[in-house]
């Protein structure tokens, strides 16, 4: 029954945001407000960016230097960067991007904006943190907007993203990356660990009987 229940809410969720975010919406977090534009992934409807906001805060931040990849409304960005971190937002969406730079500077933070498919854009680049809210349902997106929802029917997107990663990875640096219950982990976690990459969970919560984890990829 719960899988069952489950088939019926991911597409929703996809549909339900197309109808809310027909227009632009805030979503605040503590002291930061951003505006979210249509196309771009909503905060409001899933609670995986409010739990990174809440793990970001936790680490130690200043002077650091942050990538949130595939950044979407760049909430994470803006969170690291009051906290005085450098900070580098990256995504594929333009509309996305945009409306960071206007929301940045609504919150008086400097933030790096980049467009770049995963680490298309950042080469020879290095990073203390990399944080990463990914798209995990496995079927092809049809636009730019169900981009931040579909991971490709062959999960292409962590194959991409898994097979760039280790170019971006030291002994030092921190990669965190949050998935729901909801997904195919196990064949997610079969791509990392075709990449040499270990995936261990550090988080885990469970909000409106959804768990949500959030993992440390290793080298």
């Amino acid at each position: 029954m719960r899988t069952f229940i489950k088939k019926i809410v991911s597409p929703f969720l996809q549909k339900t945001s197309k109808i809310y975010l027909s227009k632009p919406r805030k979503y605040k977090y503590k002291d930061i407000s951003v505006w979210v534009e249509p196309s771009v992934f909503p905060p409001f409807i899933t609670i995986s960016t409010k739990l990174l906001l809440e793990f970001t805060e936790t680490l130690p931040l200043e002077e650091k230097t942050v990538l949130e990849l595939g950044c979407g409304c760049g909430i994470i960005s803006i969170l690291a960067a009051k906290n005085k971190a450098k900070a580098t937002a990256s995504d594929i969406n333009t509309i996305a991007l945009d409306a960071l730079e206007k929301n940045a500077k609504d919150n008086r933070v400097s933030i790096e904006i980049l467009h770049s498919d995963l680490f298309e854009n950042l080469k020879n680049r290095s990073f203390d943190y990399i944080i990463i809210n990914p798209p995990y349902y496995p079927k092809n997106p049809d636009s730019i907007a169900e981009r931040a929802w579909f991971c490709g029917k062959d999960f292409e997107y962590f194959e991409n993203l898994f097979r760039q990663l280790p170019d971006f990875m030291t002994k030092t640096n921190e990669v965190y990356m949050i998935l729901s219950e909801d997904c195919k982990r196990d064949t997610i976690f079969a791509i990392a660990e075709k990449n040499n990459l270990s995936v261990k969970c550090i988080v885990e919560k469970t909000v409106f009987k959804e768990v949500n984890y959030i993992y440390k990829i290793n080298l």
